[in-house]
Parts: C-alpha cells; sequence; structure tokens
C-alpha cells in the first residue's frame, strides 16, 4: 500500500479521494502511504475509490487487492507466484520502486506458511520489527 500511495499523482483524483476518504490523517501519512489494516479493507471495499484511479492504478490496485486475499490471508492460492509476479510488474508501470518488503516478498515467497493470516498478533508485530531492521540496514 505504501509503495502504491507513493506512486500516485499527487494532483490526481485518487490521491484527493484518499485524502477525502480519511480526514484524520495527515497529509504526510497519505502521502507516504501509511495506512492500518482496517483502514486497507476499508478502501478494499470501496468502488468509489477504484473509480477514481487511471487505468495504470487500477491495474495495480488490482493486482494488489489479489495478492492480499490470494496470498495473505489463512490461505495460499495455488498460484499465488503468479500474482506476486503480476503485482510487481503492475508496480513498476506504475513507477514504484521496489522496496526490501516487495522484494522480500519476492525472493522468499516459498518460505511463508501457508496460513499466513493465522499468525497472532505479536508474531505479527515481530515481522515487521524485523524488516524494519533490514529497510535500516539497507538504506542506502
Amino acid at each position: 500500500m505504501k509503495q502504491f500511495t507513493r506512486a500516485l499523482d499527487k494532483d490526481g483524483r485518487c490521491f484527493n479521494y484518499l485524502c477525502r476518504a480519511f480526514p484524520r490523517l495527515t497529509s504526510e501519512k497519505v502521502k507516504a502511504g501509511i495506512f492500518d489494516g482496517p483502514q486497507i479493507r476499508k478502501l478494499i471495499k470501496d468502488t468509489e475509490f477504484q473509480n477514481s484511479m487511471n487505468t495504470l492504478e487500477c491495474a495495480a490496485w488490482k493486482s494488489f487487492v489479489q495478492v492480499v486475499n490470494n496470498f495473505l490471508g489463512n490461505t495460499k492460492a495455488a498460484n499465488h507466484a503468479r500474482l506476486i509476479s503480476t503485482m510487481i510488474e503492475a508496480f513498476q508501470k506504475l513507477g514504484c520502486l521496489m522496496s526490501i518488503k516487495m522484494h522480500f516478498l519476492f525472493s522468499h515467497m516459498e518460505k511463508f506458511p501457508e496460513n499466513l493470516g493465522a499468525m497472532s498478533d505479536e508474531q505479527g508485530e515481530r515481522f515487521h520489527q524485523d524488516m524494519r531492521q533490514m529497510e535500516e540496514r539497507y538504506q542506502g
């Protein structure tokens, strides 16, 4: 979500919709793409958000939603590798840079457990702490 939001045109309809949809978020948080799980789920269900996108944004968003629903949930889809590759290609066409998290997801997808969504909050928090350390280590 962070990479998607950073690649959006800051004067475009999609970015402006994000600002209107979450008026309590500061503009800096929206620009940085800092959203929590409930906010992302709200956007996934919001057809108006998708209608505010151009063709490239829509393709990237749909591929992101496919990965969320078919890889990051409780079960891993049989075609998860294709879904992740499609998402990365769509994000590159949108102009997103590949973050260390995206690289880790793509390079090590076979290491993720079959029931990824069933992880406890404590395990999930540990994952984010580990990823933050990796990002800090590889900042160039």
